[in-house]
């Protein structure tokens, strides 16, 4: 099968690659759509933590946003996952040990991650093998497209939860890509008055098309009491303002990861009685996104600006986008595609 490599930093190809094979309590999903994210592109800068810490390494196949069709089935597995329209959790942990058995396995310490650490390939390719544990059932009110929006959106649906708020709170965010906008949907869907805080003029003029309460640069947020702030952005200066701008005794959620190093002053913290919170990975929120995307209370769709086959990906980690679309933050891989149908 064709699979997106890594080979180095800032180097990556379409491979032909042993086809997957399911191994016992595993499945082969045939990938329909898979997204290509900031965790991507920081294993394309060679930023990525997990590679200077040994949980990754070159050549690496990365992709851990889809959604698919199961096409086979390992031993062990139930007979009825055959053909059914599915997406997964990224975190795969050991299974047994005290974080897996009290339901966090996303911090298990010796976790794989699809597409991120320990070498498991991702779904930037026509195929991937995943363990059947770890899959979630797509309703046919959730498409394709929305189907691989289910990751950052359980990952935007934890963020939510984890700030804490009562329907009429006002929450900021703090950036305005995909996370960010997720984020403020599931906000919005729970009674929420939410502002963004933006950098890009595009990136804030289409935040601003989706009907937030306001949506801001840095020196025009207005002195408001912000009831919460998600940091969804990968700015290092930015936790600590989301520090400074939340109301005391309320709450700081930080979900989104700088390259370099990021500092708070802990003593803020303690004399603003101030509760921080850290998010990693979707894997306790993705029931909940496929329920809210099926249900229509917060729709994805309008943040995938476009789909292309497989060999665009080097070019996405690059900047590029296709002409003409629109300024949604995420651009989704069709691997049944081809170049000339991008």
């Amino acid at each position: 099968m064709r699979a997106f490599v890594l080979t180095a930093p800032l180097q990556g190809e379409v491979q032909d690659v042993p086809d997957p094979i399911a191994a016992a309590g595993q499945v082969v999903v045939d990938i329909h759509r898979a997204g290509v994210c900031g965790t991507d592109h920081e294993f394309w800068t060679g930023e990525m933590t997990y590679l200077h810490d040994g949980f990754a390494a070159y050549p690496l196949r990365p992709g851990h946003e889809w959604s698919g069709v199961v096409s086979s089935l390992g031993a062990g597995v139930d007979p009825a996952w055959l053909g059914r329209r599915v997406t997964g959790d990224t975190m795969l942990g050991c299974g047994h040990c005290r974080r897996c058995l009290s339901g966090h396995h996303n911090v298990c310490e010796d976790r794989l991650e699809i597409g991120i650490r320990g070498g498991f390939p991702g779904a930037l390719a026509e195929q991937l093998a995943v363990p059947a544990s770890a899959l979630l059932a797509l309703p046919d009110d959730v498409d394709d497209t929305a189907g691989a929006m289910v990751e950052p959106g359980g990952n935007a649906l934890r963020s939510v939860g984890a700030a804490g708020l009562a329907p009429g709170d006002r929450l900021l965010i703090l950036g305005t890509g995909t996370m960010g906008l997720l984020s403020a949907e599931f906000a919005r869907a729970g009674g929420a008055e939410v502002h963004l805080m933006g950098r890009a003029p595009r990136s804030i003029e289409f935040a601003n098309g989706l009907g937030f309460a306001g949506v801001w640069q840095r020196d025009t947020l207005p002195a408001l009491r912000w009831d919460a702030v998600i940091d969804a952005s990968n700015a290092a200066e930015l936790p600590a303002l989301a520090l400074d701008l939340v109301e005391p005794g309320k709450r700081v959620v930080y979900l989104g990861i700088s390259g370099t190093p990021s500092l708070i002053d802990t003593r803020t913290v303690a004399l603003k009685d101030v509760t921080a919170v850290g998010i990693l990975a979707a894997s306790q929120g993705l029931a909940g996104a496929v329920a809210h995307f099926a249900a229509g209370s917060v729709d994805p769709l309008p943040l995938v600006a476009a789909t292309v086959g497989l060999e665009r990906v080097g070019d996405i980690l690059s900047g590029w986008r296709p002409e003409g679309v629109s300024a949604g933050p995420k651009i989704h891989v069709d691997p049944r595609l081809s170049t000339d149908n991008d």
